[in-house]
Formats: C-alpha cells, sequence, structure tokens
C-alpha cells in the first residue's frame, strides 16, 4: 500500500502541470529559503517557520511542489478553505491573515529572483479589533488592595508564597507602560535602567519589545518602586546581568506563568473574576495607558506616547483608547472655547 501511494503521488506530480519541474522554482525551494533569511534575524520566525511546516495542512505540505509562478489568488483562497475543512471550528481571519502574510513572503522572494513580475493578488482577511480590557480606576484600588493583603496573610499559588516584590512588579507596570512579556517586563535587566531627573523618572532600554527595542521613559512613581527592590546594605549595587522582576527563574517563561497565576489569585481575592470581562495582566498596560490620557485631560500628546509604550498612534487609538470613557476634563478640553 505505501509503494502504490509513493507511485500514485508520483504520478499525480508528472500529471500535473503546475508543479515545478525544477526544485529551485517549487514553493518548498523559496519556503525553505525564507527560513533561512529570517533564522536569527526575525522574531516572527518561529511562528513562520511552525505554519511553514505543519504536517497536515502546513503550507510546505499543501504548496510544496506547485511551482511559483503557477500560484494565483484562487489557490490561495482554495488553500484557506482547506484549512477550515481540516478543523471542527473555523480559524480566525487574523490566523488566516498569517498565513497569506507567510505567502506573500515566499513569492516576494521569488520575485527578487525574477522568476515572478510581480505578486499575485492575494486574498484579504476582515480582521475585527478585540481590544483587551482594562482596569477601571476602582478595580485597579481593589486589585492593589487584595495584593497588599494576600503579602500579610503569606497566601501561597502552587507553592509559591505572594511576596511585597509581586505586588510591586504588578504596580510597576502601570508606571512603566511595559508590556508583561519576556521582551519587556520580564526581560528588564538591572544594567537596562538608569535613573535620571528633573522629574525623577526611570529610563528603560527595552531591548526585546514586541516593535522592536526602545528607550521608554516611565512615571515618577517607578523610581520609589524600583529603589524598593534594591538591597540598601549592598555597596556594590545589584547584578547588572540579572533580571530585576522574579530573577530567581532562570526560565522566564516560568517566570511569566508564575506570575499570571499569582495576578488570577490576586484577582480571585479581590472579587475581580468576570467570564464576560476578563483580566489579565496586560489590563495594567492598557489601564496605564488610560491613566495617561485621563490624567492629562486628553492633552498628552498621542505620538509620544505611542513611541514610548512601543506602538503606533493607530494601535493607540484602536486598542487602547477605544473603549476609554471620557473625563470630565477631557470633556470640557474638546468643549474649549478660544
Amino acid at each position: 500500500m505505501e509503494v502504490a501511494y509513493e507511485f500514485a503521488d508520483t504520478y499525480r506530480s508528472k500529471a500535473n502541470s503546475d508543479h515545478a519541474k525544477k526544485k529551485a522554482t517549487s514553493f518548498e525551494h523559496y519556503a525553505k529559503k525564507l527560513m533561512g533569511v529570517q533564522k536569527g534575524k526575525s522574531k516572527w520566525s518561529d511562528g513562520d517557520n511552525k505554519l511553514l511546516n505543519r504536517s497536515k495542512d502546513g503550507l510546505i505540505c499543501y504548496f510544496g511542489k506547485y511551482d511559483v509562478t503557477k500560484i494565483n489568488t484562487g489557490m490561495v483562497r482554495d488553500y484557506l478553505i482547506h484549512l477550515d475543512e481540516n478543523r471542527p471550528k473555523r480559524l480566525a481571519e487574523s490566523t488566516k491573515g498569517k498565513h497569506v502574510g507567510i505567502i506573500r513572503k515566499v513569492l516576494t522572494l521569488a520575485v527578487e529572483d525574477g522568476l515572478l513580475d510581480v505578486l499575485p493578488v492575494l486574498p484579504k482577511q476582515k480582521t475585527v479589533d478585540s481590544p483587551r480590557n482594562a482596569f477601571t480606576d476602582d478595580e485597579y484600588k481593589r486589585f492593589m488592595k487584595a495584593a497588599g493583603e494576600c503579602v500579610k496573610r503569606r497566601d501561597k499559588v502552587r507553592g509559591v508564597e505572594i511576596t511585597g516584590h509581586h505586588a510591586k512588579m504588578f504596580r510597576f507596570v502601570v508606571h512603566t507602560f511595559l508590556r508583561p512579556t519576556e521582551g519587556e517586563l520580564f526581560g528588564l535587566k538591572h544594567k537596562d535602567i538608569q535613573i535620571k531627573g528633573e522629574p525623577a523618572h526611570l529610563e528603560l532600554n527595552v531591548r526585546g519589545g514586541k516593535t522592536g527595542g526602545r528607550v521608554s521613559v516611565t512615571m515618577p512613581l517607578a523610581v520609589p518602586l524600583y529603589h524598593a527592590i534594591l538591597n540598601p546594605f549592598d555597596e556594590k549595587g545589584p547584578d547588572r546581568n540579572g533580571y530585576v522582576w522574579m530573577p530567581e527563574y532562570p526560565n522566564r517563561t516560568t517566570a511569566i506563568n508564575t506570575a499570571r497565576r499569582i495576578f488570577n489569585h490576586i484577582l480571585e481575592k479581590a472579587d475581580l473574576l468576570d467570564d464576560d470581562r476578563k483580566l489579565s495582566p496586560y489590563s495594567l498596560r492598557h489601564y496605564a495607558i488610560q491613566s495617561r490620557v485621563r490624567s492629562s485631560n486628553g492633552k498628552v500628546n498621542p505620538h509620544t506616547l505611542a513611541k514610548n509604550a512601543g506602538t503606533s498612534v493607530d494601535q493607540l487609538e484602536r486598542f487602547y483608547l477605544k473603549n476609554m470613557a471620557p473625563t470630565t476634563g477631557i470633556i470640557e478640553n474638546l468643549q474649549h472655547r478660544e
């Protein structure tokens, strides 16, 4: 049976004029070339490689033998339909968009090599923005109060005691706009921090942010929060290569997962668990950005805020400020008369 299947595949390959006559013109050739080009250079490479190499319906499995010059809009659309047919639930449009984006990258390499004059028109996926929920002022106060109570009770989550270090870490997010990810909050090392003044603030060298590296300026309260985790009796100061938050976990994925469980425990104690309005560590960042806009009565420069937070003005409006209720000050600013 195996031999028969192999023979059938060979026969179909020969019969299909759209299949590449030479390996150097096949989709698989350019897909592997893309993986080589992106290796170690693109933060998206791991995700791209997974979609390219998926065993049952990955891009190489589906398009691998096709000549890149034969791939057209209809074939890509058929592939997207094929993805849905292989699943009990349709893929999200954003996920389909990632597949199409990788196809574009692969075919772009063929354009660069002169095999294609132009890229084929690729299907566009409709995307629906789903902004994460942000804390309200009241919810944030309840969360931090519950965090303090958990510290006093010495609550434990899977054997890990909740300490003041954890409470300060969550508050630190709100005063730095950092993402609670390995590339930002959990990747921050002491050597990445400089204390500068007037007014006193931290200058953070964010090395692995979602949009690349950046220098980010914090709000003033980040300074005492940082000082509070340092040992005042250590004349040498902290290990410059040591992680600032939860340094006891060399594996940062473990640190992130532990922090998330602690966060959820505090949410529960603050009576903030809600299936209809889920809060996550990312909600602290959203609250930070919204708070900055509210406290400035809308006068903060959106470009400056977006750049400092490692995002764009478009993303700021679509995901961070879309559901923010206006304050009295913002309304007065909007209705101000010359």
